[in-house]
């Protein structure tokens, strides 16, 4: 299992949006308009509902938002990278986000999220990648830094 093999170019935006509910739902339309969701306000409620709890906004620049529903079938990764400034995410360690792996998947397989979840943690720690991903201008970019993770 690798990072890679649920990462697609169509899901990898560049983000203009200033504020972490705008991002939400830049990827959320984007996942929408690439057929991904079968209930795109269904999802959105479920991201939402879980940022209450607490933020997903892990530190180091980063946030995994994420949700899992019974409607659907299968893992998908989106990545959103915010070249300016950076999103107040209300993040662990109080760092402006600037890059979103939106998770969403199937309710039912909670060992393959666990796993999804640890290779996408482990490889985002690692430093170099990070300001790499920063600095990415297309999507190739973004694809190539995860082959192999």
């Amino acid at each position: 299992m690798t990072i890679s093999n649920y990462l697609d170019e169509r899901l990898i935006v560049f983000l203009e949006e200033e504020t972490r509910d705008e991002a939400i739902a830049a990827l959320i339309q984007r996942l929408d308009s690439n057929g991904i969701l079968f209930d795109k306000d269904e999802f959105h409620t479920a991201i939402l509902d879980r940022e209450k709890i607490v933020s997903t906004g892990i530190g180091i620049g980063v946030a995994i938002p994420h949700a899992k529903m019974s409607k659907c079938p299968d893992f998908f990764i989106a990545v959103g990278i915010q070249k300016s400034k950076g999103i107040d995410w209300n993040a662990l360690d109080g760092s402006l986000v600037r890059l979103i792996f939106m998770i969403g998947g199937p309710d039912n397989k909670q060992t393959e999220y666990l796993k999804i979840l640890s290779r996408l943690t482990q490889a985002i720690k690692d430093e170099e990648r990070r300001k790499r991903l920063f600095k990415c201008t297309s999507v190739p970019e973004v694809l190539d830094l995860f082959i192999g993770c």
